[in-house]
């Protein structure tokens, strides 16, 4: 077993509580009633800035300068949107930073975070230039996000006279690797030759100077480095772009100067540098975000600045590519399993602690801002259900499938939902002055998505169910077939939730991005749910439907198509009758994002009761935490499920199958022994504040983190909601017998 804490920094930690408690009995000096000043005695500052770092298990760094903040802001802008240098100072107008920011870590992410930038930057290019000629560049080895994404916005069609809502999210792309640039700029070329120095909302997160050899596939160490990064002062680094991007991202979300308002944190679980990364830089953010929420300013000091720590709701996700499980026409490594099982492990327990546990409540609310999770929602996409797109693709004859093609075809989903998630929440400041004027669209006809919508309506894992269809006015139809298209909404909501496969007319990926169960046991459930005529009783038994808490529905329309009311009824009722215990259902209506209509449907919290998420978990506590005599039977496996189904925890037997600690041997084998020493001299080496120091000891899970994590599966397993039911004072009256009219005797019956 790996050694505990130290023993000093146990007893630091008593110091520093038995001073807190002294420090604040000194603050609770008497006030005005209802006064919003708290008066304070003068302090020390270097014994109190000691006890809140003891106090605080967080060292995340966070510029406090707010003049430093705006100035690093205002260097970005001025990157992102370059002024012409004809205008006059007093002609210049301060843009706005783009509401959406897509942050790509690890290999895996960055690709597809330059994927979706490089779509929606060259269809807004094609529209806001109605003479240029997007079939000239068209090139001969396009990846299919590509040719789905020109189909959708109709670029291959030069007579088009219908824009589409683009948006242009700002992109941040980051890898432990010393080469990040060069890879960037190799995988751009499919899309644009000029496209790098075209798209100014792109960045480079180059961190080559803390490590430039990659994670190692160990999402420990990715952590690791990645508090390396964050708890290091920004004006150490020598990369001077950091501190800009760090300012964007971390010290000013939220507040009046940074307009960005969702984030969208992509990475695959599987590997070691964005597994690591991802969750890390999410909490660094959420850190500094509720840290502002906090901090009430006296209106003096607020008159002194231009700018103040505003507060306003921000919303992130996490976007998860969760590896094949099992397949038997492909060999996967043990190790992305273990990979991806921590990584939802630890973010289980995280929201756990911030959403559900009791225990939380009875703390000062000083300490709120400890009590984080990475994000707000955690979106789940699976690499294993992507075989079946390419199995329907094929007819289902392909034997032995690619792991790059399902990498592909993943990507290819991902970058259709972030670019129906952007469409459904983009403001008006995200484009041009004219360009409503341009599109004919009446932004009043919109029900768009703002960051509180999805702050209020997704937590948790979140699974995606998505499906098109093409309608009078496509591309994709004839004009002699115009006349025959009608939409069916029955059959376009069965096809957003059944198994992923391809839309033969626009080749757009359908499906779930996570199935419930089992795929054979799935499949033949949809069967008998189509052959019943979508009766909702066969399917909504399923604890991935029954158990959603919350749903958010996106329709995205074409220009000219109107969506009838009995077609949205008939999609509302669809998803009333297999949610059946959701308590917010929100919908967005986008007109003119797409030339097909198309339906996104977000499910939260559920997914974690799938088998692919269960099995996940099970994994990495098989192999870094139960005891010897457990790792290689089935007791773990349905001692899990027991501990979920179960009136009450058994945390006693729970204890005796799991070590304390994660091994994170387990994975690096001997290896761990000789890395851990490297890197911890490595962060001595680069953080020279001694009270910042953190071993690797102190990031591993502890058993405590495994209890949560199924703390969280037993709440979500246990959701259910009452329902409402008509109340009556006028118990004694018959409404039915009141509301009868009498009716006159005929006279013809009483003839006889």
């Amino acid at each position: 077993m790996l050694p505990k804490k130290p023993q000093k920094y146990q007893t630091n930690l008593s110091q520093a509580q038995t001073s807190k408690q002294t420090h604040q009995a000194l603050q609770t000096e008497a006030s005005d009633d209802f006064d919003i000043i708290v008066k304070k005695p003068k302090k020390n500052t270097d014994i109190d800035a000691k006890i809140e770092k003891n106090d605080d298990p967080y060292m995340y760094f966070t510029e406090k300068d707010l003049s430093r903040i705006l100035n690093n802001l205002d260097t970005l802008r001025n990157d992102v949107y370059p002024a012409p240098l004809d205008l006059e100072e007093s002609e210049k107008k301060v843009p706005n930073f783009p509401s959406v920011c897509l942050i790509g870590l690890g290999r895996c992410g960055s690709n597809i975070a330059l994927d979706v930038a490089a779509l929606v930057h060259s269809a807004r290019n094609y529209y806001l230039n109605e003479f240029h000629n997007a079939m000239n560049n068209k090139k001969e080895h396009e990846v299919k996000s590509v040719k789905w994404l020109k189909r959708s916005l109709k670029l291959e069609h030069q007579k088009t006279n219908k824009p589409v809502f683009l948006i242009e999210p700002l992109v941040m792309l980051g890898d432990l690797d010393k080469d990040i640039e060069g890879r960037i700029r190799f995988s751009s070329q499919k899309f644009d030759q000029n496209f790098l120095a075209d798209y100014n909302k792109l960045k480079v997160m180059d961190l080559s100077e803390i490590h430039a050899g990659g994670a190692g596939n160990a999402p420990i160490l990715g952590q690791y480095l990645a508090k390396l990064i964050l708890n290091k002062d920004t004006a150490q680094f020598n990369n001077s772009d950091w501190k800009f991007i760090h300012s964007y991202l971390i010290d000013s979300c939220g507040i009046k100067a940074n307009q960005s308002r969702l984030y969208f944190y992509i990475f695959s679980a599987g590997g070691g540098t964005g597994s690591g990364m991802a969750s890390e830089f999410g909490l660094a953010q959420q850190y500094s975000y509720m840290s502002k929420t906090f901090d009430i300013r006296s209106e003096k000091e607020l008159s002194m600045q231009s700018q103040s720590f505003v507060f306003e709701p921000i919303f992130t996700s996490g976007i998860c590519v969760l590896p094949n499980i099992n397949d038997p026409s492909i060999e996967m490594s043990e190790a992305l399993h273990i990979n991806a099982g921590r990584l939802l492990c630890k973010y289980l327990a995280e929201e756990w602690d911030f959403s559900y546990n009791i225990e939380n409540e009875e703390d000062n609310i000083n300490k709120s801002h400890h009590r984080i999770r990475p994000w707000n929602a955690m979106m789940l996409i699976s690499n294993d259900i992507m075989r079946y797109a390419d199995q329907s693709d094929t007819d289902g004859n392909i034997k032995h499938i690619d792991v790059n093609t399902m990498e592909k075809y993943a990507n290819q989903y991902i970058s259709q939902q972030i670019f129906n998630i952007l469409t459904a929440q983009a403001v008006t400041t995200d484009y041009d002055d004219n360009y409503f004027h341009r599109a004919g669209i009446d932004i009043g006809e919109t029900i768009r998505l703002d960051a509180n919508d999805l702050f209020m309506s997704l937590a948790g894992p979140v699974g995606i169910a998505y499906a098109e269809s093409v309608v009078i006015g496509s591309p994709a139809i004839s004009d002699t077939a115009k006349g025959d298209i009608q939409l069916d909404i029955d059959d376009l909501f069965y096809r957003s939730i059944d198994l992923p496969h391809f839309n033969k007319s626009t080749q757009a990926i359908e499906g779930i991005s996570l199935l419930p169960i089992e795929s054979e046991s799935y499949r033949e459930i949809m069967k008998s749910y189509k052959d019943s005529n979508y009766d909702y009783k066969s399917i909504r038994d399923l604890h991935f439907f029954k158990n959603c808490s919350s749903i958010v529905s996106i329709i995205s329309l074409p220009k000219d198509y109107k969506l009838s009311y009995l077609d949205l009824n008939k999609l509302k009722k669809h998803l009333s009758n297999l949610f059946p215990n959701t308590t917010l259902k929100r919908y967005a209506l986008v007109i003119g994002a797409s030339a097909n209509l198309s339906l996104t449907t977000l499910i939260a919290k559920s997914p974690c009761l799938s088998d692919d998420f269960l099995t996940l978990i099970v994994a990495y506590i098989k192999r870094c935490f139960a005891k010897e005599e457990y790792k290689f039977d089935d007791s773990i496996d349905s001692a899990i499920i027991d501990f979920i189904q179960s009136p009450k925890l058994d945390e006693a037997k729970l204890d005796a199958m799991l070590n304390e600690f994660e091994n994170p041997a387990k994975i690096l084998d001997t290896n761990w022994y000789a890395i851990k020493p490297m890197y911890e001299k490595k962060y001595r080496e680069l953080v020279r504040e001694e009270e910042k120091f953190t071993s690797i000891n102190d990031i591993r899970l502890t058993s405590d983190s495994v209890k949560k994590s199924i703390h969280y599966l037993r709440e979500i397993y246990r959701y259910r909601i009452s329902k409402t039911k008509v109340i009556s004072l006028n118990q004694s009256i018959s409404l039915s017998k009141k509301m009868t009219k009498k009716t006159k005797p005929n006279p013809k019956d009483n003839s006889e």
